[in-house]
């Protein structure tokens, strides 16, 4: 070893060390953008993640095997052998514990947090809080209807809205749990059955008006808010491709300037004022077709799928969350890539099914890009998902059930979503 690769691990072992509390995208990219701030990281997920096979993947010493649910979480962090880290959640739910337990900073005495009240989670998480709050604030967003028992559906105004889906009070417990983000329903009728079937599942629905416009309508301010109200770093990008169709996730998205949606940003820090957020956090708007309004849809309250993209790009937000963790300055950063893509290869394959292109475009759109888990630097979590995916393809030709521990890591990469629609 070179003296100066030792000297880098001797400067890496004397800093506070980060906890990347995740799994799937997230916690892998999560993971990856602590460890190009230059900071010694540990990762919590469930066995077997994605993460876990980055190179850079270091398990808390002492800690049992956490499933990425919050019910593990207490345990995982009073058992884990580190003397402290900072939190740096990648699930919604994660991210309200550590919202709920954290006093003075602090979480457990050893660990600190970069995060909002407990209060500001619950609005900015809760779908139908988050619709109620937005009513009389000068902020643009989809009509919503909370339903509370079946008599709602028949005052709704439905002769006077374009289309309409029922969306999950919980978006990510939903997700992974159906696989879905929401539901389309043509009427009042069908609208509902959906959420009756639903609601008897235990999962709480509201009634929104779909935004009119195509898919490159949905843009994304990402970034981070420090704990003086500052805006240290912000990053914009635009949805190019989704998968499945309607209600899923981002398969290829471009970095592109903050001035080019100027509105959503000021909507989004006006937002983030009023409640005074603090921490990483991820926007989601659409501009409508009817008006030219962003509208408001999301607001992740952690970090994203896409956090690794904007770290590469030069917004770092988890480096800027370590920091202000510690009551260190957060340096402020004003430029980033921009026309970047980035990509998620196998789902973006199956979304260019669904659109008019062909392959063509990818070929314009790949080259150069980010992608979601291969790096050159760090190639066995691509190694295992492309293993993965062949596996499962092979399984259904040949109508093999899946194992134990297939099924295992299929449903932990469900935990950490791109904002629904």
């Amino acid at each position: 070893m070179s003296s100066k690769v030792k000297d880098h691990e001797q400067t890496m072992a004397e800093k506070f060390p980060a906890l990347v509390m995740g799994a799937g995208f997230t916690g892998l990219g999560a993971l990856r953008a602590v460890r190009d701030a230059g900071i010694p990281v540990w990762s919590a997920c469930p066995p077997g993640d994605l993460a876990s096979y980055s190179r850079w993947f270091r398990r808390p010493p002492g800690a049992p095997d956490w499933d990425g649910s919050t019910n593990g979480v207490e345990l995982a962090l009073a058992n884990s052998g580190i003397e402290g880290a900072v939190l740096i959640p990648c699930a919604d739910d994660i991210a309200d514990w550590v919202a709920r337990n954290t006093v003075n900073g602090k979480v457990m005495d050893r660990y600190l947090a970069s995060t909002s009240s407990a209060a500001t989670m619950r609005i900015l998480q809760d779908k139908a809080r988050f619709a109620e709050w937005l009513e009389d604030k000068d902020i643009a967003s989809p009509r919503s209807f909370l339903v509370h028992d079946d008599s709602d559906f028949d005052h709704l105004p439905f002769e006077r809205l374009d289309r309409v889906f029922i969306k999950p009070i919980d978006s990510q417990t939903f997700s992974r749990i159906t696989g879905r983000k929401g539901v389309w329903g043509e009427n009042a009728q069908a609208c509902r059955e959906t959420w009756s079937q639903m609601q008897a599942q235990g999962h709480g629905m509201i009634v929104q008006e779909y935004v009119p416009g195509p898919v490159a309508n949905h843009v994304f301010v990402d970034g981070f808010r420090d704990r003086d109200g500052r805006y240290p770093g912000l990053f914009a990008r635009r949805r190019s491709r989704i998968h499945p169709p309607d209600f899923g996730n981002s398969t290829y998205c471009r970095s592109i300037a903050l001035e080019e949606i100027e509105p959503a940003v000021t909507a989004c820090m006006r937002l983030l004022d009023r409640l005074d957020y603090r921490g990483i956090f991820s926007a989601e708007f659409k501009r409508d077709e009817r008006n030219g309004e962003y509208r408001i849809l999301e607001v992740n309250t952690r970090a994203w799928w896409y956090v690794e993209f904007a770290a590469r790009c030069g917004v770092n937000v988890c480096g800027m969350a370590w920091r202000d963790a510690q009551s260190l300055p957060v340096e402020v950063v004003r430029r980033y890539r921009i026309g970047k893509g980035c990509v998620n290869w196998i789902e973006d394959a199956n979304a260019l099914k669904h659109v008019r292109a062909s392959f063509a475009t990818a070929l314009l759109d790949w080259p150069g890009a980010c992608e979601h888990v291969y790096r050159w630097d760090d190639p066995r979590p691509a190694i295992h998902r492309i293993s993965g995916q062949a596996r499962r393809s092979f399984a259904r030709r040949f109508h093999l059930a899946p194992t134990a521990r297939q099924l295992a890591t299929s449903s932990s990469s469900l935990t950490t979503m791109d904002p629904p629609p």
